[in-house]
C-alpha cells in the first residue's frame, strides 16, 4: 500500500524552476562554507573518506599521467552521487534537525531505489569515459609511472602537445558537461522531494536550460576547485568535497522553489 502511495506522490511531483543571476554560484559557495563550519566534524569525515578512497585508487592503479588525467574527469562524473550525505546534512541544518554522521546516511535507505538508479547512470558515464580515454589518452603516456607529484605537476604538461590536450578537453569536457547538466540538482531533488531518478534528471536539465550563465559560472567553480584538490595531492579534497556538497544544496534551494 505504501509503495502505491509513493508512486502516486512521485507521479504528481511538480518542480518550479527559478532563474538566478550569473554570479549567484559565488553565494552558494559562501553559504556552503557556512554550513561546512556548522557541521565541521561530519562534513570533514565525508571529505576525508572520499580523499582516502582517492589515495587507495592511486595506490591500486598507479600514478601515471594517463590515470591522473582520467581521474580528474571521472571525479566530476561521480561527485554528484558522493554528495548525497553532505546534502542531507545541509538539509537538516536548515530545518534545525540533528545532523550526525549516521543521520547523513538516512537517504541511502529512504531513497535507495532512486539513488541507485541515478548512481547507475553516473557509473555508466564513468565507464564510458574510461573507454574513450583509453583511445584518446592512453597512447600519449609511457607505461612506466612516475610518482604522484611528478604526474600531477610535470609529466602531463611535458608529454602532451596542445592538439592532444585539446582532444582530452573535448572528450572529457564534453562528457563532464553532459553529466553536469543531468546532475546539477538531482541529488537534492531526490532526497528532499522524494523524486525518482528520471524526474531529478529532468529537473537538472531544466535548471541548466533556464540558467545558462549561472551554470557556466557554477561549472567553472567546480572545475577550478577540483583541480586545486588534485594539485594538493588530494589533501585539499577533505574540505573541497564537503564545501561543494553543501553548496549544491544551496544551489538547489535557490533554483527550485518550495
Amino acid at each position: 500500500m505504501y509503495a502505491i502511495a509513493d508512486r502516486i506522490q512521485r507521479s504528481r511531483l511538480h518542480l518550479d524552476i527559478q532563474t538566478v543571476a550569473w554570479s549567484r554560484p559565488l553565494d552558494w559557495l559562501r553559504r556552503g562554507a557556512t554550513d561546512l563550519r556548522r557541521s565541521l566534524p561530519v562534513s570533514v569525515a565525508h571529505g576525508f573518506g572520499m580523499t582516502l578512497l582517492g589515495w587507495l585508487l592511486f595506490a591500486t592503479f598507479g600514478t601515471d599521467p594517463y590515470f591522473v588525467a582520467v581521474a580528474v574527469t571521472a571525479f566530476l562524473l561521480v561527485a554528484p552521487v558522493m554528495s548525497t550525505g553532505l546534502c542531507e546534512v545541509a538539509r537538516r541544518l536548515e530545518l534545525g534537525e540533528p545532523s550526525t554522521f549516521d543521520d547523513s546516511l538516512v537517504p541511502l535507505g529512504r531513497e535507495g531505489p532512486a539513488l541507485l538508479q541515478f548512481g547507475g547512470l553516473m557509473a555508466v558515464s564513468a565507464v564510458g569515459w574510461f573507454l574513450v580515454a583509453q583511445v584518446v589518452l592512453r597512447p600519449l603516456f609511457p607505461t612506466v609511472a612516475p610518482g604522484l607529484a611528478q604526474a600531477l605537476y610535470r609529466s602531463i604538461l611535458e608529454q602532451v602537445t596542445p592538439i592532444e590536450c585539446l582532444a582530452y578537453l573535448i572528450a572529457g569536457g564534453g562528457l563532464a558537461l553532459a553529466v553536469f547538466a543531468v546532475s546539477v540538482v538531482a541529488i537534492p531533488v531526490i532526497i528532499d522531494r522524494h523524486a525518482g531518478a528520471s524526474q531529478a534528471v529532468r529537473a537538472s536539465v531544466e535548471v541548466v536550460r533556464r540558467n545558462p550563465a549561472a551554470m557556466v559560472t557554477w561549472a567553472a567553480l567546480i572545475m577550478a576547485l577540483t583541480v586545486i584538490g588534485f594539485a594538493t595531492l588530494l589533501v585539499g579534497m577533505t574540505l573541497i568535497i564537503p564545501l561543494l556538497g553543501h553548496a549544491t544544496w544551496r544551489a538547489y534551494r535557490d533554483l527550485v522553489r518550495h
